[in-house]
């Protein structure tokens, strides 16, 4: 089959699970990007971000015989980087309890400001990324999380509560707060 731009996520996936190599290779295209900033803002080091990059798309590849489209693929896709996530601190916390449920508890492409701007506005946007950048590492794990995948994966509050696991409410209220701080810290708010 010839697929397109206008291809749905959950109908290339159902091409790859039928054998089809290309349907993979725009899955493939159009959410590396994504996914790959979603694990590096997460785990902040980038040879481990590779490394569940690659894990995350094999494991999607190894589970394509199981998967049905019962929710948008994107969800389903961010749904295996968090349970590898979760997988990885397990791993590497040594005893440390880790809880997505806890309120409490990299890399970004410099904004390009407008051709015509003047040199203090390029440095004033710069400054104000950095700030921003900074403010979205200091986020709690849940709160940071939820922002990622409403940023970086365009998911929605019933996306995230699907991907992370969690209550419809419980991923609203993590974006809600992560957006509070992010305002505030900005002085915005």
């Amino acid at each position: 089959m010839a697929w397109s731009a206008d291809s749905r996520d959950e109908d290339l996936m159902l091409g790859y699970c039928a054998g089809d190599a290309a349907a993979f290779d725009l899955l493939y295209q159009r959410h590396r990007g994504g996914l790959y900033r979603y694990l590096l803002r997460q785990c902040r080091q980038g040879a481990v971000a590779e490394e569940l990059f690659q894990d995350v798309w094999m494991n999607l590849i190894r589970a394509r015989d199981a998967y049905t489209p019962s929710a948008k693929f994107a969800t389903y896709l961010y749904r295996l980087a968090h349970n590898r996530l979760i997988d990885h601190y397990r791993k590497h916390t040594r005893g440390a309890t880790l809880s997505y449920d806890d309120e409490t508890g990299p890399q970004i492409d410099e904004a390009a400001a407008p051709r015509a701007a003047q040199p203090d506005a390029v440095y004033d946007l710069k400054q104000q990324a950095g700030a921003l950048l900074r403010l979205i590492e200091d986020l709690p794990e849940p709160q940071r999380e939820a922002f990622l995948l409403q940023q970086e994966a365009g998911l929605s509050v019933e996306e995230i509560a699907a991907a992370t696991g969690v209550t419809r409410e419980t991923a609203k209220s993590r974006l809600r707060y992560a957006l509070a701080k992010l305002r505030q810290g900005m002085g915005e708010g």
